[in-house]
């Protein structure tokens, strides 16, 4: 198994530091909003590569956070009049529905940032006993970027070339610095924010230390994978493996991770330019399986561009393999019910029940099996990957009947949903996937009545209508029923 290391910019053979055992460490979602489409992506492509691992017998220890303190939490806090934990439970609750629509497995463990403070200040106590963090005259402290001579080795840039994105990220107390390339560890608190006490002011993390924090106490010093988005190779991933490696004394990831960029009709997605999608806008047109089918059909490195027609050719390619699934399960009851004695020795069900074609038939299976894995072996290629399931998909529809033996049957079926599996792809049509779509819209719509826009309400209502949907509202809340 080889995988790009952005880290050396070459693909490198999976070695993992503990044989059998996989630590991977994945930047979860600042918890303000609905997770947005982008936000998808790297949730899809690394669960992918977990199942992957699972797949081929690792234990993977899958580590993946929520930023649940940040300026976005408590601008909206404000906005809001409430405290900033009630805005972050909340999005966690709803980012975690979307999840389980887009069937992107929990984490073994999902660490809060509010949660692991404790962790925070024995870090950044340990860089400034040994020097490379200090404490300015407000309180701040800073990650002094000088202590650390490999700084840069992940963007593969030097200090005067990352100047402008340090100048992106001021903060309060910027005058405080030693040098303009030094990040904030801990700052001090701001008026109407959540802050904790620390031997250097009231105050709250910097934006990177919690990752380090997290990855150390739920997986150790040193881990095989992190991984997250190509934004966030500089400044984030960067000064977390200045601010690991200077603490913990020892090397911080082996592998580094990072999918490529989501465009929207070619565009870069904005609010400003109205094509910004959350995951439960466009679970209001399609089941999330579809959308976890089109993040799979480009190489996770590569950019990858969203867009109706390509939505549309994904929901007509994942059809596709359901129906095939479909018919295999068809097949297969209908052989279990045959006579015990027939032709095709249906009852059997061992392989050598199989015809000399099924035989052959299933030698070039096996082979699509191994196409499939050397696909994903080679850095995860799921575009590769999810050909060859349509080569095992095109085999089964061609080769398969009511006269098929039953241990063909089987092992095609179980065959493709195994490496759907992989995928994350659920074979089985089920209708009721609607359920949380629905709900989310009955709660969207009792928003609208609340805030009396009740045109948007109306609106809710029809798009149900128009999907099937009755909606009762009862003494007991609304309800609705498949008309």
């Amino acid at each position: 198994m080889k995988i790009f290391n952005t880290l050396s910019r070459r693909k490198e053979e999976f070695v993992p530091l503990e044989p059998g055992k996989v630590k991977m460490y994945v930047c979860g979602p600042t918890v303000y909003n609905y997770i947005h489409i982008g936000n998808a992506r790297p949730m899809i492509v690394f669960d992918t590569v977990r199942r992957y691992f699972e797949y081929k017998g690792y234990e993977v220890n899958f580590v993946s956070n929520f930023t649940d303190v940040d300026d976005k939490i408590i601008n909206r806090a404000l906005e809001e009049g409430v405290d900033a934990s009630v805005i972050s439970e909340r999005f966690i609750a709803e980012c975690k529905k979307d999840m389980a629509g887009l069937n992107v497995k929990p984490a073994t463990t999902h660490p809060q940032a509010t949660k692991e403070i404790e962790g925070m200040l024995d870090m950044i106590h340990t860089l400034i006993e040994n020097g490379h963090a200090y404490v300015a005259a407000d309180g701040t402290v800073y990650f002094r970027t000088e202590s650390f001579p490999e700084y840069g080795k992940l963007s593969h840039k030097n200090l005067d070339e990352l100047q402008s994105g340090f100048r992106e990220i001021k903060v309060t107390g910027e005058e405080g610095k030693e040098d303009p390339a030094d990040f904030v560890l801990w700052k001090p608190k701001k008026e109407g924010e959540p802050y904790w006490e620390s031997p250097w002011c009231e105050g709250r993390p910097g934006w990177h230390i919690e990752c380090s924090v997290m990855a150390k106490r739920y997986l150790g010093d040193e881990i095989d994978i992190h991984a997250g988005g190509e934004d966030l190779i500089f400044p984030h991933h960067e000064n977390e493996i200045a601010q690991s490696e200077c603490a913990n004394g020892k090397p911080f990831a082996k592998y580094w991770m990072h999918n490529g960029f989501l465009n929207i009709d070619n565009k870069k997605m904005s609010k400003s330019l109205g094509n910004f999608f959350t995951v439960r806008e466009i679970s209001e047109k399609y089941d999330l399986q579809v959308l976890r089918f089109f993040m799979l059909s480009a190489h996770y490195r590569s950019p990858l561009n969203f867009s109706a027609d390509l939505m549309e050719a994904s929901k007509n390619g994942l059809e596709r393999i359901r129906t095939a699934a479909g018919k295999l399960a068809e097949l297969e009851q209908k052989a279990a019910g045959a006579p015990a004695q027939d032709a095709a020795g249906r009852a059997d069900g061992s392989e050598t029940a199989m015809s000399a074609a099924e035989q052959e038939n299933t030698a070039a299976a096996k082979e699509l099996i191994a196409k499939f894995e050397a696909a994903m072996d080679d850095d995860f290629n799921t575009a590769d990957a999810v050909s060859a399931i349509f080569e095992l998909v095109k085999l089964a529809n061609s080769t398969t009947d009511e006269g098929s033996s039953t241990a063909y049957v089987s092992y095609l079926k179980e065959t493709i949903e195994k490496l759907c599996g992989v995928m994350g792809i659920i074979t089985e049509t089920k209708h009721e996937t609607l359920d949380s779509e629905i709900e989310a819209m009955i709660e969207a719509r009792q928003a609208a009545r609340k805030a009396k826009n009740y045109a948007l309400a109306d609106e809710i209502r029809g798009r149900l209508a128009e999907m099937g949907i009755i909606l009762e509202d009862t003494r007991e809340g609304v309800k609705w029923r498949k008309a």
